[in-house]
């Protein structure tokens, strides 16, 4: 059964929507019974789902409540060649390997937002791995070299003599391809999307389908306020654990908890215009934020992890102490400590590890001693700080 709901459609059309390509069409399908494909992709370029790729997600959800076919792409494919959309410079192709590895949980994290049963999912190599050149050049002939190089970070490189491999080409063609592949209705996507997006609609026309309406969702800043990326571990990931996420989230800056609230929450926007309006008459940034991190771990993990995480932020963050479920990890004796937390997926690379040293930023959380050494050797049981909400106690 299809909700035509006014105002369900109308919260559709607004939040976390930058644009929508064309909007009139759209809505006047909204209102019409027929089930609607509505699909969205995602390349398991590392192992977490972050709440920058939640926002697609939620909105994939909105239409799924309202009676719709929701069709995640898992682009094992496209992983492999790599998407520039967002970079400014040439990303690296993926090996198989490195996709299959990230791809373990890919499902299940996504299945914190959606509802897999009722979900059409699909992997990109299916049909892209079966395409030839005569399907690839037919397929390029449809765009124009000055499209592509239009492109606002492609002529930022291309300004700056910085190199644009032919492969980055392809690209826009693979997901494209797949909305022909799976009939799609609508696509949604990031703002840094668009062109891939608008691409799926110049396929279909030419593979004889109604093109797709678009729908453009914003992006989110990461805890040190550049745009969320896993490359630049400043990511919060639906695998957090409670305390992590309620932790990282404590650490957001004052500026983008709206923005938060807004795009990676369901919470009633009602309630947090409350929100918005409580900070701008002068109260404590921490409050309304506290609020958000909670509102973050009972989404993805449950009401009780959420109590628990605030109890220990509490205890640990305001009186001084040390949380009482702080994450262990075994290990032998003489063994990196970098090496340890990048396995264990404690931070998220070795740079971000030596960064964290640079900054003063891991120590002894029971003597308060920093840890200075990158190359720091495990001899004994530690309780480690790492930041100023991570805890984790190393047990040989």
């Amino acid at each position: 059964m299809i909700n035509t709901d006014p105002k369900k459609i109308e919260e559709l059309f607004t939040r976390g929507v930058e644009e929508i390509i064309e909007k009139d069409k759209l809505e006047a399908k909204l209102k019409g019974e027929k089930k609607l494909r509505i699909k969205l992709g995602i390349d398991p370029t590392s192992s977490n789902i972050h709440l920058g790729r939640s926002i697609p997600l939620l909105k994939l959800r909105d239409f799924q409540l309202l009676g719709h076919q929701i069709v995640l792409i898992i682009g094992d494919f496209t992983a492999l060649i790599g998407d520039s959309s967002d970079k400014d410079s040439e990303r690296p192709m993926l090996k198989m390997e490195q996709v299959k590895k990230n791809l373990e949980t890919y499902i299940q994290q996504a299945g914190k937002v959606i509802d897999l049963d009722k979900c059409e999912i699909h992997y990109n190599s299916e049909w892209l791995s079966k395409l030839g050149y005569n399907e690839l050049c037919e397929q390029a002939d449809v765009f124009s070299l000055s499209n592509f190089i239009a492109r606002e970070n492609i002529k930022k490189r291309l300004d700056a003599g910085k190199r644009i491999s032919l492969r980055e080409l392809i690209y826009p063609l693979m997901q494209g391809y797949d909305s022909v592949a799976i009939k799609a209705d609508i696509e949604i996507g990031g703002t840094d999307q668009k062109f891939n997006l608008l691409a799926g609609r110049e396929l279909q026309r030419h593979y004889h389908q109604e093109p797709q309406d678009v729908i453009t969702n914003p992006l989110i800043e990461g805890l040190d306020g550049r745009k969320m990326s896993s490359s630049w571990g400043n990511t919060v990931n639906l695998f957090d654990s409670p305390n992590d996420m309620y932790g990282k989230i404590l650490s957001l800056r004052d500026e983008f908890i709206i923005k938060y609230f807004t795009l990676t929450t369901r919470v009633d926007i009602s309630i947090i215009e409350q929100y918005k309006k409580s900070l701008e008459s002068g109260t404590n940034p921490k409050d309304i934020k506290m609020k958000l991190a909670f509102e973050l771990v009972r989404f993805y993990h449950s009401e009780k992890d959420a109590k628990k995480a605030e109890k220990n932020f509490i205890e640990t963050f305001q009186k001084g102490g040390l949380p009482e479920d702080i994450e262990q990890v075994k290990t032998q004796k003489g063994k990196n400590l970098i090496d340890l937390l990048v396995e264990n997926k404690i931070v998220a690379s070795k740079s971000d590890f030596r960064r964290l040293i640079s900054e003063n930023a891991v120590s002894n959380a029971v003597s308060g001693e920093k840890i200075t050494d990158v190359n720091y050797k495990i001899d004994s049981d530690i309780t480690l700080k790492i930041g100023k909400k991570r805890f984790v106690k190393i047990i040989i």
